[in-house]
């Protein structure tokens, strides 16, 4: 199972599956990240956290928590 996090820079990717449950997915869905939508990895921080993406358009920092909650390929 590949994640968000495990994602490198300059990689473009594509969403299987949201894991974690109630809010924080709730939250993650609220920012535009749902299951078939396409992440561009922009930067990721020296120490691995944030990570910066584009998705549908816009600019997003993701902790890297919140970005092992996203199953891609």
């Amino acid at each position: 199972m590949k994640t968000l996090r495990d994602a490198k820079i300059g990689e473009t990717v594509k969403v299987v599956k949201l894991h974690g449950e109630g809010a924080v997915k709730r939250r993650i869905m609220d920012m535009g990240i749902t299951k078939g939508v396409e992440i561009y990895v922009r930067k990721v921080a020296p120490l691995g956290d944030p990570v910066e993406i584009n998705v549908r358009n816009y600019e997003l920092s993701l902790r890297k928590a919140d970005a092992e909650m996203i199953e891609v390929e």
